[in-house]
């Protein structure tokens, strides 16, 4: 089940944008970072069920925070969020422990679908 849900971008706008894909009927409670230190503490402190992650960021790259999250919490679900869809990118997320990459600008049905995958691997640990 999916209860928390935390944001990592350094850009207010973006983070309003992914935040209006959600749904807003299932409860959701949302946090936001504004770069992957910041989204690293916050992960700590609210271990939330699902975390969407950008890459480029001041402070610490999403590479960085991904690590980290990880490092701490290997089941963390990260799905990283960016304009870089380069093989490379993805390749190098994945193998960081991402849960999936969605490519921006954002659909609302490429979040709510990756959502459903995301409370189905829920339900099946």
């Amino acid at each position: 089940m999916i209860k928390k849900i935390l944001i990592v971008d350094d850009s207010p706008i973006a983070r309003k944008m992914l935040k209006s894909c959600l749904p807003k009927d299932q409860g959701y409670e949302f946090f936001e970072a504004g770069d992957g230190r910041e989204g690293f503490e916050k992960y700590k402190d609210l271990t939330p069920d699902v975390t969407f992650m950008d890459l480029t960021m001041p402070v610490m790259t999403g590479y960085e925070a991904i690590e980290a999250i990880i490092a701490h919490d290997k089941n963390a679900v990260i799905i990283v969020v960016t304009a870089d869809v380069q093989m490379k990118a993805i390749k190098r997320v994945m193998e960081l422990g991402a849960y999936m990459v969605l490519k921006k600008p954002l659909k609302r049905e490429d979040i709510q679908s990756a959502l459903l995958k995301v409370k189905d691997t829920l339900q099946k640990v």
